[in-house]
């Protein structure tokens, strides 16, 4: 009988589609866009850091472009963890706390000379 039938199993991730075909595609968009990039899903934490950042960037008379990636993929193709996170030039430069602006200042000069 067809509805007694054994049933195929379906691996799920708790997080999400991680298959290859998404990892590769979230190691690509990595490489990527702007220079300087928030991660995180666009929580209050991740929204302060970006203006910071914006404003940081500013300050320095920096004009570059600052991206916000919220899919999870990318996010998990950094190795990170913990958001909102700050990466500048594909380097993650600091994660899990949103700094202000005096602070990424003092890392976009770090980074970047």
């Amino acid at each position: 009988m067809a509805l007694f039938g054994k049933k195929k199993k379906v691996k799920k991730s708790c997080c999400g589609s991680t298959d290859a075909e998404s990892m590769a595609k979230a190691t690509a968009a990595k490489n990527e866009g702007a220079a300087v990039k928030i991660l995180g899903s666009g929580c209050a934490k991740c929204n302060r850091l970006e203006e910071a950042t914006k404003a940081a960037l500013e300050q320095l008379g920096m004009d570059t472009t600052v991206d916000h990636v919220s899919d999870f993929s990318q996010i998990a193709a950094y190795g990170v963890m913990t958001t909102p996170a700050l990466v500048v030039d594909g380097k993650v430069v600091s994660y899990g706390k949103a700094l202000k602006t005096d602070e990424v200042v003092k890392l976009l000069q770090k980074v970047r000379g």
